[in-house]
């Protein structure tokens, strides 16, 4: 393998010139310059990324902590991030935190030793404060944290009005949540908007609260139907728990939609796959992947950033298991 004193000897200057080159510096000649990338081009010279790093305090790289791979919603976003940030030059550095929160400090800790130029996190609680004092920008994925970090979501209050407001006007009389874990603060919201417009009329929902996972939702699913056989209209934080009750469901030999309505929220792909395909609230999970990315990489630039919270629009997508 070639090295940067291979390159300096193959094309007659300095190691110190060959840096230059290598750092883009202004003050090399165009001759000179062309000569050595000519000789780093014969030599197939790979610079040591390393110490790249170390001289430019730039490693060309971001972070992205996820809390659960298996989720189908998150690897939909790490697609996104990825593609976007190898179209601006950089690498992804992908983290799975499991909703642990030493687990995702011991990563940022990690990732701040390996000189990232930014962090993209999907995984903050509303208690979380791993991300205070970080010497590089942060910009959180779906989960807003306020003013306190930049961030790119979506109106998730708004979101489980819109699936209210649907369930509602399909003729639901007996209305259930399961809703997401409430120390996030995208579950909480959800469900806020999915009860306070069913209070303006004057209805009322019982309420699960679930996790974002399969393997609970089944448990939790079952639950609510076998305790609740009146119910007909189900709100669920995110398709994976749609997808669990679906199930439960037609093992009890419910007909959807006509005994049971059941919208989700994500609109992950997996949901327009299955039979009965679920009904859903749609977050533009590519969009929020890319212009999240893209606003890290501004931030990681010193660019000009006139807006520091985007959220984008949401919405709902009917298929198999709502009636209208």
């Amino acid at each position: 393998m070639a090295t940067i004193r291979d390159v300096s000897k193959y094309s007659g200057v300095s190691v110190a010139t060959v840096s230059r080159v290598l750092n883009n510096s202004s003050k090399v000649k165009s001759t000179t310059k062309k000569k050595v990338l000519q000789a780093i081009k014969e030599l197939n010279y790979k610079p040591n990324a390393v110490a790249k790093t170390l001289f430019k305090k730039q490693s060309y790289s971001i972070g992205l902590i996820i809390p659960d791979i298996s989720n189908p919603f998150f690897p939909e976003v790490a697609r996104a991030v990825e593609d976007t940030a190898r179209h601006y030059g950089y690498r992804v550095i992908l983290c799975n935190s499991d909703g642990n929160r030493e687990k995702e400090k011991d990563y940022i800790e990690a990732l701040s030793q390996n000189h990232v130029d930014g962090l993209l996190v999907t995984s903050i609680s509303e208690n979380s404060d791993n991300f205070k004092g970080l010497h590089m920008p942060v910009v959180a994925l779906d989960r807003s944290k306020g003013k306190e970090i930049p961030c790119v979501y979506v109106d998730n209050y708004e979101g489980g009005k819109l699936a209210a407001r649907t369930l509602f006007e399909n003729g639901g009389k007996v209305f259930a949540e399961i809703s997401g874990p409430y120390n996030l603060i995208t579950a909480k919201e959800r469900s806020r908007g999915f009860h306070d417009f069913l209070k303006k009329k004057e209805k009322t929902a019982l309420t699960y609260e679930g996790e974002f996972d399969f393997k609970h939702s089944i448990v939790v699913a079952g639950k609510l139907l076998d305790e609740n056989p009146e119910v007909d209209s189900v709100f669920v934080g995110n398709d994976q728990i749609g997808i669990a009750l679906i199930k439960e469901a037609m093992l009890r030999g419910l007909r959807i939609p006509n005994d049971l309505q059941i919208i989700g929220f994500d609109g992950i792909e997996i949901g327009g796959l299955i039979t009965p395909s679920l009904s859903t609230i749609q977050q533009p999970i590519y969009d929020l992947g890319k212009e999240a990315t893209k606003l890290l990489l501004d931030l990681a630039n010193k660019k000009h950033v006139e807006q520091t919270s985007i959220c984008m629009p949401i919405n709902y997508v009917k298929r198999s298991t709502t009636t209208g």
